[in-house]
């Protein structure tokens, strides 16, 4: 909606088992919380083609394959969300990767409690509920390959914008 350096769009995924727990409408209401604009959203299916180009900076490692198989393993969500300083909020909110380590209050933290030692015991790779861009160029990579500029909504103005 506005344009100056502190406003940013960012991309958030929640993957399969954030899906299959029902967890959506929960996570989505702690970004709205936060003061964040929805500007897309999309249940969907992924395709091999489609996990391997969102995942290619780690195609090679150890995890790559068991990655590309749980992205795979059922309907994610993807979002667009906007706000003043939608990146670092979004990541805050998320929590550590490591769901073990996010902090009370931080989606991982609170839905998530899986180590990476576990993890690599059950599945190869640690299903931790959510994805979210790190850097503005990573949002607009992502956001790109997500969705089509037309599948973004214009900017709307929140009525709480004032506190936000």
């Amino acid at each position: 909606m506005e344009n100056n350096t502190t406003w940013e769009k960012t991309f958030i995924l929640l993957k399969p088992d954030a899906v299959q727990r029902a967890l959506i409408g929960a996570i989505i209401a702690r970004f709205e919380r936060a003061g964040l604009t929805l500007t897309a959203l999309r249940l969907q299916n992924v395709s091999r083609a489609m996990a391997e180009k969102h995942y290619e900076a780690h195609r090679g490692k150890s995890f790559y394959e068991p990655l590309l198989k749980l992205l795979r393993s059922g309907p994610v969500v993807i979002m667009a969300v906007e706000g003043a300083h939608a990146i670092s909020v979004v990541r805050k909110l998320v929590g550590a990767t490591e769901p073990l380590n996010a902090a009370p209050g931080t989606i991982r933290g609170d839905f998530c409690h899986i180590g990476y030692e576990r993890s690599r015991e059950r599945l190869g790779v640690i299903p931790n509920l959510i994805h979210a861009s790190d850097s503005p160029e990573s949002a607009a990579a992502e956001l790109a390959l997500w969705f089509g500029k037309e599948e973004i909504a214009a900017p709307y103005q929140r009525v709480d914008a004032e506190f936000m």
